[in-house]
């Protein structure tokens, strides 16, 4: 295992992996490099062909800041979540005319915490998106554990929310200090039971495997914890190291290693095998669901509409970005001004890409779909790219249908870090460092 990088060969590697990025691009999209851009733009031109869309809702406040999470996020103040809510009721206003009566098919909540915020604002965020929209779905939330106390289970449940996801990213008091979490093993194991008794559409727990010095045996007792429970969904993902969060400067401080992909691929086959013998499938890349049990979800809708700072918004032609600045979210729409910071144009070439890559994320997929969103054929502009895959082990192809293997979604995950990562350290963390940047170089 070798150290996180902070040399000379860490710069040589990301040089390497800029390269190999930028030949990438170049074949699937024909852009080596894109560029996000400020300045206004109408925005109801780009949801004229629109049918449905996912709506994202972004709470961009926490108890405590997670030294590994890099997520845009403040410390949770009442007054100021108040006044954000004051902000979110005003951009869903502006959005009323735009979307109209197109089906909201999917709707997740993220942050942050969007716990903290329920009583200050998020039931009255709530109602007011279920009068304004047309609304064909249910609500999908993350939470926090130390919020899950009996009383806010059933606020919860009264929002309407039917799918939770609970934060406990390990059930290990060991891992819980690494990862600077404020809770007990024991005490996430009660707020699961809690949950679990409530009866939820579904109830989904993180669970980051590559911790330091995390071990297999820990791993299956993990996972049988969650399958013994009754947990519906178990999201087990690797600890990433982003540059702009603190979670660099402790690992080095600690002596913390990381580790290799071959080592990760091990870690993530003990919680392949634990969670299907226990008769779960594998519902997106990281996701392991109760078979016949609706799975917690984030938006992976091919389009969808962003509430709230940071929240991004994918649409036919273009993604955009709202301000990652609480404070500027605020005081935009207090002086009659969208909150949109970026923008980037989608060619038709990008948007196929970004299609092809979020129906892969979730595992399976149909070329139909591909041909009745695009008009052309899956086969004449990918099929050579999927009949290598299918060579070498990645992935099933069907006449119709393709399928992910368990080789092919670990190294999905791979092509994710080479470029997720990188990508999302610029862009997030120049809008966390910059409100109102000119331009993102990616």
């Amino acid at each position: 295992m070798g150290e996180w990088p902070a040399d000379q060969n860490g710069a040589d590697r990301l040089g390497a992996r800029d390269w190999w990025r930028g030949q990438l691009m170049g074949r699937l999209i024909g852009e080596r490099r894109l560029t996000l851009r400020s300045g206004p733009f109408s925005l109801a031109p780009h949801f004229r062909s629109v049918d449905s869309l996912g709506l994202y809702l972004h709470i961009p406040f926490c108890r405590q800041i997670c030294p590994y999470c890099p997520y845009n996020k403040e410390l949770f103040r009442p007054a100021i979540a108040e006044r954000y809510t004051a902000a979110v009721l005003e951009e869903i206003n502006r959005y009323v005319e735009i979307i109209g009566r197109r089906p909201i098919t999917s709707f997740y909540i993220g942050g942050g915490t969007p716990t903290t915020m329920l009583s200050t604002g998020l039931p009255r965020i709530l109602e007011r998106i279920y009068r304004a929209f047309n609304m064909q779905c249910g609500i999908h939330m993350e939470s926090h554990p130390n919020d899950l106390s009996p009383e806010n289970l059933n606020t919860i449940v009264a929002m309407g929310v039917d799918h939770l996801s609970i934060g406990v990213e390990a059930l290990k008091d060991r891992h819980l200090r690494t990862l600077c979490r404020t809770y007990t093993a024991a005490a996430a194991r009660a707020t699961i039971e809690r949950a679990v008794g409530k009866h939820f559409r579904s109830v989904n727990v993180d669970l980051i495997f590559a911790l330091p010095d995390r071990t297999h045996e820990e791993l299956r007792e993990e996972a049988r914890t969650l399958i013994e429970i009754g947990v519906d969904q178990v999201a087990a993902y690797p600890l990433f190291s982003f540059p702009y969060t603190e979670w660099p400067r402790l690992a080095h401080q600690k002596g913390y290693r990381s580790y290799t992909l071959l080592q990760k691929r091990r870690m993530l086959r003990v919680l392949e095998r634990a969670f299907y013998d226990a008769g779960y499938e594998r519902t997106s890349v990281w996701a392991f669901t109760r078979m016949r049990v609706p799975k917690y979800c984030s938006v992976t809708v091919p389009q969808y509409l962003g509430l709230g700072a940071s929240a991004a918004s994918y649409l036919h032609d273009i993604f955009y970005l709202n301000t990652f600045n609480v404070e500027a979210y605020i005081q935009a729409l207090e002086y009659g001004r969208m909150p949109v910071a970026l923008s980037l144009p989608l060619s038709d070439r990008m948007q196929m890409a970004g299609w092809l890559y979020w129906r892969m994320y979730e595992t399976r997929f149909k070329k139909s779909d591909f041909e009745e969103r695009f008009g052309t054929s899956f086969d004449a502009v990918y099929g050579t790219y999927v009949k290598l895959l299918a060579f070498l082990g990645l992935l099933r192809e069907g006449d119709d249908a393709v399928v992910l293997t368990d080789p092919g979604a670990f190294w999905l995950h791979a092509l994710q870090d080479l470029f997720s990562i990188d990508y999302i350290s610029k862009l997030w963390g120049t809008s966390q460092e910059n409100p109102w940047p000119r331009e993102v170089l990616l």
